[in-house]
């Protein structure tokens, strides 16, 4: 079978439970820009920010099939989708993500002023992946604002994630300015 279905071509596209819907319904784009954001948390491991941080990416883009799962599912199938044994955005996984704030902070100076992105390619990468977070997030909103959005803690969990990713950028940037001699990866990797 190829990647070319053609199904897509009348500008509509499949959700969960053979649904079809127009690409530009707020859905997709809510799913659409979680995709986005998993790509860009590809391109941050792929910008070598640290072993620690790339460990992190990596299960942060496992936990973002599951938010992309429930988001591509109406409302309406979400009972069914739970039935069938798909795992749901829950407050456990926003945990772990507290944690990462905790640790990160810890291992960081108090920060001023504004970041500015752009200081190397971890970093940069990192705060693009924030942005594109915060744009998923207001996709959300939207949903939510509009009775579409049955688990708001999807919204808690973008919005912890992206305050994940501005602290990992500050981190990278702040181990890229000490010498590579006295530089260590003090990230636990989790």
């Amino acid at each position: 079978m190829s990647i070319a279905t053609r199904t897509g071509d009348q500008g509509l596209t499949g959700m969960m439970y053979n649904r079809r819907v127009s690409k530009c319904h707020p859905r997709v784009e809510a799913f659409g820009c979680v995709d986005e954001l998993n790509a860009c948390l590809g391109l941050a491991r792929a910008a070598n920010p640290g072993r620690s941080i790339v460990d992190h990416l990596a299960a942060i883009q496992k936990l973002l099939i599951t938010v992309m799962g429930e988001l591509a599912t109406a409302v309406e199938d979400l009972p069914r989708y739970v039935l069938d044994g798909y795992p749901l955005t829950t407050p456990e996984l926003t945990a772990h993500l507290d944690g990462l704030v905790a640790e990160i902070e810890r291992d960081l100076e108090p920060f001023k002023g504004w970041a500015m992105p752009g200081d190397n390619p971890a970093s940069a990468a990192l705060d693009l992946a924030r942005t594109v977070c915060r744009r998923a997030e207001r996709r959300v909103c939207a949903l939510h604002e509009e009775k579409q959005l049955r688990n708001q803690e999807i919204i808690v969990f973008l919005n912890r994630l992206s305050d994940v990713l501005w602290l990992m950028a500050r981190w990278v940037e702040a181990r890229a300015s000490v010498p590579p001699d006295v530089r260590c990866d003090s990230i636990q990797q989790g």
